[in-house]
């Protein structure tokens, strides 16, 4: 996938926030997991609670390590038969299936990359669900969090109610050679094809946080602000060392500036005039038209409302925390 097509970024963009674009994330990896214990294997070694997930949903959960650093956030599907897809970031594909097939003996489980097997689409926006209606040939579309199988203009998909937008829309998955007439059929259907400087943006106004950038073997899923993804009382890899933690010392905010500048990743933070964090994740909002972004700050300074100074190439820019999501649609 390109960072832009020819139209831009911003373009990109607001067509997502408007009408609805199309991302090809077929860079993004796959896992199943079957057998008896497939539940039982994913429990161990993911943050959330896969025991409440029904035949056909999905749940964003983390993979960590014992210490609670995080290798990787991930969504996973329950699939018929009790076997499940997830569904993990690009760089870290072949290090989070060889951490779920190291930990599978001792159960009656088979864990297989099945990165291979599927090309990933992602329609994203208000008329996402219209342009996904007129395509359909056979089944239905899934509900927010949910998976099912469905006939997307002559392609066998799993279709799936997620996405990285904040946008409703799904994601479709199917096989590699279906997916250049799909991706044809869904464009000349209204998509606006969109690359990774706009799921970038979008992404960042909503406060979804990003591998390798706000989330970390270094950083904890609390101190990220997952703790709605982490439950402690499953067992899972890491819950001790979270546990033993307590309150972290420091936080993951969302913040804006209060005037000109662009914030980017490595830039300082300074509290009080006093060095005090980093930007994890910076850029101009195209739907805010200013500098926002988000960074790890002490706990004493992540009160929406604070006062803060990002240094960008020398220059002090005045910003201020706020609360997420950053964007919540027209007029707010």
């Amino acid at each position: 996938m390109p960072v832009h097509y020819p139209g831009g970024i911003g373009a990109e963009h607001v067509a997502v926030r408007r009408h609805a674009g199309v991302f090809d994330v077929s860079h993004m990896g796959q896992v199943e997991t079957s057998g008896r214990d497939a539940e039982a294997l994913l429990q161990r070694v993911l943050s959330n609670d896969v025991g409440r997930v029904r035949e056909g949903g999905a749940q964003y959960s983390l993979l960590c390590r014992e210490d609670g650093g995080v290798l990787d956030d991930l969504f996973s599907y329950r699939l018929a038969a009790g076997g499940f897809l997830t569904v993990t970031n690009a760089a870290n594909h072949e290090r989070d299936h060889a951490w779920l097939a190291d930990h599978a003996p001792g159960f009656e489980v088979e864990v297989r990359d099945a990165a291979a097997d599927y090309a990933m689409l992602a329609l994203q926006g208000p008329a996402a669900r219209a342009i996904l209606g007129g395509l359909l040939e056979d089944g239905e579309a899934p509900a927010r969090m949910r998976t099912a199988r469905a006939r997307v203009a002559g392609a066998d998909c799993r279709v799936c109610g997620t996405g990285y937008t904040g946008e409703d829309g799904v994601e479709l998955l199917c096989a590699p050679d279906a997916a250049p007439a799909l991706w044809d059929a869904l464009v000349a259907a209204g998509a606006e094809p969109a690359g990774l400087g706009a799921r970038d943006t979008l992404r960042l106004e909503v406060c979804f946080p990003l591998y390798g950038n706000d989330l970390s073997e270094e950083r904890t899923p609390i101190e990220a602000g997952l703790g709605w993804a982490v439950k402690l009382d499953t067992g899972f890899i890491g819950a001790d060392a979270l546990r033993a933690a307590g309150d972290p010392g420091e936080r993951l905010v969302p913040f804006a500036f209060t005037g000109p500048g662009i914030p980017r990743q490595g830039n300082p933070i300074l509290v009080d005039g006093e060095p005090a964090g980093v930007v994890t994740s910076g850029t101009l909002s195209p739907c805010r038209e200013r500098g926002i972004g988000m960074g790890y700050v002490p706990a004493s300074a992540a009160a929406p409302g604070t006062p803060i100074e990002v240094d960008v190439r020398g220059r002090l820019r005045p910003a201020e925390v706020r609360e997420k999501p950053l964007y919540r649609g027209k007029g707010a």
